[in-house]
């Protein structure tokens, strides 16, 4: 394989690691409490962790 498709691949591996890292971070930052909805089936209550 030529160099520059070696680090190319390794470059889009890091970029995907990096936006992987970011979502779970961003997952565990949710807001914990109690989420009320209001829909077609009628009013939903459910606790967030």
């Amino acid at each position: 394989m030529n160099r520059n498709v070696l680090f190319a691949i390794i470059g889009a591996l890091a970029v995907i690691a990096g936006i992987l890292a970011y979502q779970s971070y961003k997952a565990r930052q949710a807001p914990s409490g109690v989420q009320i909805n209001l829909g077609d089936n009628g009013i939903s209550i459910t606790t967030k962790k």
